[in-house]
């Protein structure tokens, strides 16, 4: 009996396939452990593991807690520096124009349309990253930007002067042109830059502003409806490529899901973080005509100037949004 099991262990052990290797991965993630974003990350994490038998371990990394943010995060991937990270498409726009087209003012004013022209300009997305040696997973867009100031803003001469505080090139044109004083300041000082006066205002989404407990320093927000802000998730081409097809397979499924529970997540965002700033004391608005429709004029004059010297995969995603 004893030496039919051990011929029966030594059957299974040559008929069993040889497993694949575990790979390691560390995932930067800009935002805090509890922002959607983040949780975004962690999602895609567990399903990576699930789906490809533990074979694929990704550890995210909350905070920027790594070292790397901003900017420098595009390069930080594509040298392998970072295996992967999450990137808010808008700041690192100087280094490839397409990224630049997920804040263009005012081109989209719903969550379908912003899925819309995602869809229209996630080729050009894929084909940049690609440029940047790394793969674009998913991409969810933050709820959309409105405007944090003291006082009401009721007509455009109100923000003249205003000192806000902006978070890519797009919005600080913007403002600029609408004879505001735009400022770039790092998230991590914004707070401490309102408390001294060092800035008056911020462009950014309700759900900033409950992170950011704007209630304390600031009184009203208005729906500006700026713009829809894209955070992508890639990874280093190198590390894809030496995934076998099944690990891909199962990235990219991963990927599908998590990407659409992170739209469903984003408009939940804006439910709640509303409602947050609403109980805290913030007065919230919509935007009056007057205001509507002169933004609405220094949006579309800018986006004549950008077609003018913009680059062919710019001007082929916008094409196949209609603009």
């Amino acid at each position: 009996m004893l030496k039919r099991i051990l011929l029966v262990l030594c059957l299974l052990l040559i008929a069993a396939p040889a497993s694949a290797a575990t790979v390691r991965m560390n995932c930067n993630a800009i935002y805090g452990p509890n922002n959607f974003h983040t949780k975004g990350a962690v999602s895609f994490a567990e399903k990576a593991k699930k789906y490809t038998d533990a074979t694929v371990v990704i550890e995210v990394h909350p905070g920027g807690s790594l070292g790397f943010k901003g900017p420098e995060l595009l390069k930080a991937v594509k040298d392998g520096t970072l295996p992967m990270s999450d990137i808010l498409m808008g700041v690192v726009a100087g280094s490839d124009e397409v990224f630049g087209l997920s804040t263009i003012p005012l081109i989209v004013d719903s969550y379908d349309e912003a899925m819309r022209y995602y869809e229209a300009c996630r080729p050009q997305y894929e084909k940049a990253c690609r440029k940047w040696n790394q793969k674009l997973l998913y991409a969810a867009p933050w709820p959309r930007s409105g405007l944090y100031t003291k006082g009401p803003f009721e007509k455009l001469a109100d923000i003249e002067g205003l000192k806000i505080r902006t978070y890519d090139k797009n919005g600080a044109d913007f403002l600029k042109r609408a004879d505001a004083s735009p400022q770039s300041l790092p998230w991590g000082e914004v707070y401490s830059a309102l408390s001294t006066g060092l800035i008056d205002s911020v462009l950014t989404s309700s759900v900033s502003g409950v992170d950011g407990k704007f209630w304390e320093v600031l009184n009203h927000f208005t729906k500006v409806n700026y713009a829809y802000p894209l955070n992508m998730l890639t990874i280093n081409m190198d590390y894809w490529n030496a995934l076998d097809a099944g690990q891909q397979k199962a990235l990219m499924r991963a990927a599908k899901e998590v990407q659409k529970e992170q739209w469903a997540a984003s408009r939940k965002a804006v439910e709640d973080s509303l409602k947050i700033l609403a109980e805290n004391g913030i007065v919230i608005t919509e935007m009056t005509p007057e205001v509507a429709a002169g933004l609405k004029a220094v949006a579309d004059d800018m986006l004549k100037e950008f077609k003018k010297d913009a680059r062919s995969g710019s001007l082929k995603a916008l094409a196949a949004y209609g603009k």
